[in-house]
This record gives structure tokens, C-alpha cells and sequence, in this order.
């Protein structure tokens, strides 16, 4: 995945996570789809587009194709800060630091929970 962010390194992690015993439960127990778009500095502004399949339990570049269960929008530093546990996911949507489009009951299962502890990025 070809990519400037430094999430792609963090999501790069996260497709091998999802090939382990305890990717494959994550993948169990969601069962969604989330499409995340990153953007560099700010939201709506030269994003690159990610899909984490957690029916699927792989992570793609580029657009899902149908309908995600849930579309979030972020930066690059919020999206590693919330990935990896510094930021609480709701406290973020409140400060407007990541916006929601689609299942709110499938966004609550969009937790620091889903990603690799991060060896190193």
C-alpha cells in the first residue's frame, strides 16, 4: 500500500495482525466494515481511503465496494492517536477531530481494540 501517511504504516501492521489467532477473533467477534479516510493535515482535503474488513479480516486501499457499516473521516496524527489508544474515539467526535458517516451502533465498535499494539512506528 503505497502511501505518504504514517497510518498506512500502522494499517500495513494491522493486515498481518488480522492473519493471527488473535486477528481472526477480532474478525469473529465485529463482523463490520469500516472505510477510513485519511487525510494528511485536514479533513476533506487529499484523503487517502483505507477499508479495514472486519467480516473479511483484511485491509484494503481505495473505496469499499458497497457499503461500509460505518465511514470515518480523520487526519493522520488523530487517526494514529486514536488507533492507538492516546485519544478516546468519542472524545475525538466530539472535538470534531474525526466525523461519522453511517451506523453509529457499528462506529462503537471502532476501538484502539481492533489494532495491533504497535511494535514501532
Amino acid at each position: 500500500m503505497e502511501s505518504s501517511l504514517q497510518s498506512a504504516g500502522l494499517l500495513e501492521q494491522m493486515k498481518l495482525h488480522l492473519s493471527t489467532d488473535a486477528g481472526k477473533e477480532i474478525t469473529k467477534k465485529i463482523g463490520l466494515v469500516f472505510q477510513l479516510n485519511i487525510a494528511p493535515k485536514k479533513i476533506g482535503v487529499d484523503e487517502e481511503i483505507f477499508v479495514v474488513d472486519l467480516k473479511q479480516g483484511k485491509v484494503t486501499k481505495g473505496p469499499y465496494d458497497g457499503k461500509p457499516d460505518a465511514t470515518f473521516s480523520f487526519t493522520d496524527k488523530d487517526f494514529l492517536s486514536i488507533a492507538t489508544g492516546k485519544t478516546n474515539p468519542q472524545i475525538a467526535f466530539l472535538r470534531g477531530a474525526m466525523k461519522i458517516k453511517g451506523s453509529i451502533s457499528a462506529a462503537q465498535k471502532f476501538t484502539p481494540d481492533i489494532f495491533p499494539k504497535p511494535s514501532k512506528l
